[in-house]
C-alpha cells in the first residue's frame, strides 16, 4: 500500500488517540447484524450513535482456529467499530495460511472498502495482499504480522511485539523463583508463538524447555503435557500461549500430580477467573478487543478522512500488560461480558 498518497503532515500519530478513545467509549458493543436492542444489552447499554458516513463495507480475515475465545474478542471489538462507523463487516478464518489467502482473495473479488488481516504465516498471505492493494483496497494488519507490515504494504498495524511480550513475561519469572519452564507452543510454524517462546528464553534465567501440541485437540493437548510433566519432575513453570491451553495446563499439572505452576498469554472469562483463585499466576495481555476496533475504525478513518493511524509509519502496540492478583478484579467485569 502506497503510504506516500498524502502529504506526509496529515500522517499523525494523534489518530491513535482518538481511535483507543473511542475503543473505550463503546467498550462491549456487539455487533451490527442483531437488532439495536440486543446491542445495547450486549454492550450494557453504552451507545455512541453511529456514524453518517456513507455505508461502507471491510473484511476481516483472521487464521483463528475455531472455537478459541481469545478470537471471539477481536471480533466483538471489529463488530462494535463496524455498528459505530456504519460499517457492513464480514468476517472470516482458518488457521490453514493457503485457506485463509483464498478468504482474502473472496474478500477481494467482493470488491470491499478494506481488508484487515493477521499475517501469522506472511508468505503464505504476500500475494495475496499484494493484489489487494493492486486493485485498489487498503490494508491493515492485526495481532500477527508486526515484523512484516511495512514490507507488505499495509497502511497500519494493531498488536504487541511477541518477542517483547515474550521477554516480559520471561523476567517476571525469574521473580517467582522458577527453574525450569516448558513453554507450549499449540501451532507450530506460527510466527506470534514462536516469538513468544523466544522471547521466555531470552530473559528467563532458568532453563526452558519447548512442547508443541496440537491447540484444536484439547485431550492431545492435556496428555502430552501430563506425559511430558511425568516424564521430568524438575519442570516447575508451565508457559502457554494462550487461554484454553492454560486451562487445559491446570488439569493436567493436577492430573500429573506435578508441583509446577502455570502463567499465560492471552486471558478470557474462565482464565480470569483461575487467577482469582490462584490456579494461574499471571497472563500476558494484548488486548484484543482493542485490535478488533481498532483495525476496523482505521480504515474507516482512512476512507472517511485519510488519516493513517501510528502515522502510516510507526505500529500501535496494545499491549503486553500483566494481569495478575493485584489488579484481576478490576478486569474481571470486562471480562464477564467477553470484552477482555
Amino acid at each position: 500500500m502506497n503510504r506516500t498518497a498524502l502529504p506526509r503532515s496529515r500522517r499523525i500519530v494523534p489518530v491513535v488517540a482518538v481511535a483507543a478513545a473511542a475503543a473505550l467509549t463503546l467498550a462491549g458493543c456487539s455487533s451490527s447484524s442483531g437488532g439495536k436492542k440486543a446491542e445495547e444489552e450486549e454492550a450494557g447499554n453504552v451507545s455512541a450513535g453511529k456514524a453518517s458516513t456513507p455505508r461502507m463495507t471491510i473484511a476481516m480475515v483472521t487464521h483463528a482456529p475455531s472455537g478459541d475465545t481469545f478470537w471471539d474478542t477481536i471480533r466483538k471489538g471489529a463488530e462494535a467499530a463496524a455498528a459505530k462507523d456504519n460499517v457492513k463487516l464480514i468476517y472470516s478464518n482458518d488457521e490453514n495460511a493457503g485457506d485463509q489467502a483464498n478468504l482474502v482473495q473472496n474478500a477481494i473479488d467482493q470488491k470491499v472498502d478494506g481488508i484487515a488481516v493477521t499475517l501469522a504465516k506472511p508468505d503464505a498471505l504476500k500475494a495475496v495482499v499484494a493484489k489487494a492493494e493492486k486493485a485498489g483496497i487498503p490494508v491493515v494488519g492485526l495481532n500477527a504480522g508486526l515484523s512484516v507490515w511495512k514490507q507488505q504494504g499495509l497502511l497500519s498495524f494493531f498488536g504487541q511485539d511477541e518477542s517483547v511480550s515474550g521477554q516480559a513475561l520471561g523476567s517476571k519469572l525469574n521473580g517467582t523463583g522458577a527453574k525450569h519452564a516448558l513453554c507450549v507452543i499449540q501451532a507450530q510454524g506460527d510466527v506470534n508463538l514462536e516469538q513468544r517462546c523466544d522471547g521466555v528464553k531470552k530473559t528467563f534465567s532458568g532453563k526452558t524447555d519447548i512442547l508443541y501440541v496440537n491447540g484444536t485437540d484439547m485431550p492431545s493437548v492435556k496428555s502430552t503435557i501430563t506425559a511430558k510433566l511425568k516424564q521430568d519432575s524438575s519442570i516447575d513453570e508451565v508457559v502457554t500461549l494462550g487461554a484454553p491451553i492454560a486451562l487445559t495446563a491446570e488439569q493436567a499439572v493436577s492430573e500429573g500430580g506435578s508441583k509446577a505452576k502455570i502463567a499465560t498469554f492471552d486471558l478470557n472469562k474462565d482464565l480470569v477467573s483461575a487467577i482469582q483463585n490462584g490456579k494461574i499466576q499471571f497472563a500476558v495481555d494484548q488486548q484484543p478487543y482493542l485490535q478488533g476496533y481498532l483495525a476496523v475504525d482505521s480504515l474507516w478513518l482512512y476512507k472517511t478522512n485519510g488519516n493513517f493511524s501510528g502515522g502510516g509509519e510507526q505500529p500501535v502496540l496494545t499491549g503486553p500488560a500483566f494481569v495478575d492478583k493485584s489488579n484481576v478484579d478490576a478486569v474481571a467485569k470486562f471480562a464477564a461480558k467477553g470484552t477482555r
